[in-house]
């Protein structure tokens, strides 16, 4: 048994407060926190269907039980230096963190927000709901965050999905009343991951809570201009403050009273407070801690955007066109969208960029260059192997796939040119065939040394 004087790794005032709020259940919740987290990820079902991926791989799951597609794995497995990550067949997630984003229910067609959006986990979940329909913007305040989440838009093959790198003040300026559903998982004082980060600890004082509780409703009060009359929003903390999560709540719905909480989702382990909101304590599930509430504006109204991206024609890009007739067996379908010499693909209703600073303005096609066409590495992991008319399929536990990742090139029969390289049926890449040689186009800064 672990002993507070055992471990000073834990703020004193916080184990203070937990004792007040938990009572007779607290040596339980303190006997958790010096207990192993758990591990676990989530399937994308934009790549494969879970019974698929399961038959696939022999490695023994179990399943998180408030997400169909989470499972728990053991340290002998290795997820992230499998090749299946390099191709998005998975997230790597904390299982309360999957928690947020069921309870958004998510539809095709939706236009949805992910406010505070890196790393990616909860758009990439969002996402994988929508099913290719509808539209996603994906926002982070942070620049280096930002450009880390869009990484992971990318690797999970999303295509309707655009990141921008903006303050909630000028989303909420440029984007009044358009989303059906918005999704605030709110920066805070970290508490319920401490045992999975000791930094989270270190930083922590009574004066950093009241300043993310006060973030926390500047936040808020921006996400409420941008939802539609009859839209869904759910607030999320990864933090056992009732300031920053019950209190947060409380003090927006005092502001807004066309608002109410509405009904989330439950699971074994889950601790609902009367009004609805749902807290997750580690004694109590096996996950870290998380808060979460769903809530509903009241009315009728329809998401959109008033200003949206009419693209250029097609016509301007015969490169591009060229590359599409020699190399995919269908022409993907939306409006292409010009970046310098960057070229993008939208879904219908895009919205207008103006004045916005982004990131990734939909599914990256690639690189207009003189005469020709370069393929995007994010084309290659939105593609199925079906879709390509050259595929190079490589197994797992193929020396071609290690070097592959590895950045080598690797022999190969067949005609010479662009070759969609697939690992077991999933996309990972693109490689172009001459001589025999598949020359690599795997990108510089995902190559790998480590690789299972």
């Amino acid at each position: 048994m672990h002993s507070e004087q055992e471990n000073n790794s834990f703020p004193a005032e916080f184990l203070e407060r937990m004792k007040e709020m938990l009572g007779e259940e607290y040596p339980a919740f303190f006997e958790s926190l010096g207990q192993e987290r758990q591990q676990s990820f989530r399937i994308n079902t934009g790549k494969t269907g879970v019974s698929e991926f399961l038959q696939q791989t022999d490695w023994k799951l179990k399943p998180v039980p408030w997400c169909e597609t989470g499972f728990y794995y053991g340290k002998e497995i290795r997820p992230g230096k499998h090749p299946y990550h390099n191709a998005g067949v998975y997230y790597i997630q904390e299982p309360s963190a999957m928690v947020p984003a069921e309870c958004l229910k998510a539809q095709p067609g939706d236009i949805i927000l992910d406010l505070c959006a890196a790393p990616g986990g909860k758009s990439t979940q969002i996402a994988a709901a929508m099913k290719g329909e509808g539209i996603l913007i994906c926002n982070e305040i942070h620049p280096a965050r930002a450009k880390i989440l869009s990484e992971n838009i990318e690797r999970m093959g999303i295509k309707n999905a655009l990141v921008l790198n903006e303050t909630p003040e000028q989303l909420a300026e440029h984007f009044s009343v358009c989303f059906d559903k918005i999704m605030v998982d709110a920066p805070c004082s970290g508490e319920g991951m401490f045992r999975k980060n000791e930094e989270a600890g270190n930083e922590w004082s009574l004066d950093n809570v009241k300043l993310c509780a006060d973030r926390q409703d500047g936040i808020l009060d921006c996400a409420y201009e941008m939802l539609r009359p009859g839209g869904r929003m759910v607030y999320s903390t990864c933090t056992f403050a009732p300031e920053e999560d019950e209190g947060s709540v409380h003090r927006f719905l005092e502001r807004h009273p066309d608002c109410q909480i509405a009904e989330g989702i439950d699971s074994e382990g889950f601790i609902h407070d009367k009004e609805g909101c749902i807290r997750l304590f580690p004694h109590k599930i096996e996950g870290e801690g998380h808060f979460a509430a769903v809530i509903t504006k009241a009315g009728e109204g329809y998401g959109g955007f008033g200003l949206t991206e009419k693209g250029i024609k097609e016509k301007d890009c015969p490169e591009y066109l060229s590359f599409v007739k020699e190399n995919l067996k269908e022409k993907p379908q939306g409006a292409l969208l010009k970046f310098g010499e960057q070229l993008y693909l939208m879904p219908e209703g895009f919205p207008a960029l103006k004045g916005l600073k982004v990131l990734r303005p939909g599914l990256h096609l690639g690189t207009l260059k003189k005469n020709r066409f370069e393929p995007s590495h994010a084309l290659a992991l939105a593609m199925q192997p079906q879709e390509a008319f050259h595929v190079a399929m490589l197994s797992s536990g193929s020396q071609e796939i290690r070097q592959y990742l590895m950045g080598q090139t690797f022999s190969w029969g067949g005609e010479k040119g662009w070759y969609l390289i697939c690992v077991d049926g999933y996309s990972i890449g693109w490689g172009k065939l001459a001589g025999g040689i598949m020359k690599n186009h795997y990108p510089k800064g995902l190559r790998m040394v480590d690789i299972i």
